[in-house]
């Protein structure tokens, strides 16, 4: 199966981490969950798009900000119980809100659960927001256990938050090609139109990533009743 050539590299950097005794097994769970989750998510997918029920999608979406909130503590395990509900409203008020603004007002969708749109922009926006997250909350508590003050170490966390879709903003369409774009390319649609697109999602993304991390940095600040 050519498929599985494409696993040579990850087999590489396995076998690195091993040598190394760099925590192989995490990496090797990982991939490992990663095809069992796709191929699950799959089947999924055929359901919810024939089922076209709102109380699915809406019971999907709530999955996903779930999971999305208790990986993005994956920084912090010790301080999971404590910052859970404070990541949880983060991801869910600023990739929520950003999902609806694009759902809603940009694509206009009819109807406004549309599935085939709601489920995969609903992916990427809340897979940013956990990411952002989950880097602030790592460098802030690294910070802090530092003594550096709580509105230094805010700003350091939400720079260090946004470090990956930044670098993004920046090497799109000139070291990459973002999957979005290259998707519709391939599939036959005008790279003008996959750009409006593409723009549209790097935007969301940017949105999402942002509004969570700010939001979580705020409750924290107030959790620790820390003042500047």
């Amino acid at each position: 199966m050519h498929l599985a050539a494409a696993g040579i590299p990850a087999l590489i950097v396995l076998i690195v981490l091993w040598r190394w005794r760099a925590n192989a097994s995490q990496g090797f769970i990982a991939l490992a969950r990663m095809v069992a989750q796709l191929l699950l998510i799959g089947y999924v997918l055929v359901y919810i798009f024939e089922a076209d029920a709102p109380w699915i999608v809406l019971m999907v979406l709530a999955i996903m900000i779930v999971a999305a909130s208790w990986i993005a503590l994956r920084t912090v395990p010790e301080l999971r119980g404590a910052l859970y509900r404070y990541t949880f409203f983060s991801v869910l008020v600023g990739g929520g809100a950003t999902l609806s603004l694009v759902t809603q007002v940009v694509l206009h969708l009819e109807p406004w659960y549309e599935p085939t749109f709601v489920v995969p922009l609903a992916g990427m926006i809340f897979a940013a927001s956990m990411n952002s997250v989950s880097i602030s909350a790592e460098r802030l508590f690294a910070e802090l256990e530092r003594d550096v003050s709580y509105v230094d170490a805010r700003r350091i966390a939400m720079r260090a938050g946004l470090i990956p879709i930044v670098n993004t903003l920046l090497a799109v369409g000139l070291v990459s090609l973002p999957g979005f774009m290259t998707g519709q390319i391939l599939s036959g649609v005008s790279p003008l139109v996959a750009v409006r697109y593409q723009v549209m999602v790097m935007c969301m993304i940017f949105g999402a990533s942002g509004l969570s991390a700010a939001l979580f940095l705020t409750l924290v600040e107030r959790q620790q009743n820390v003042h500047p």
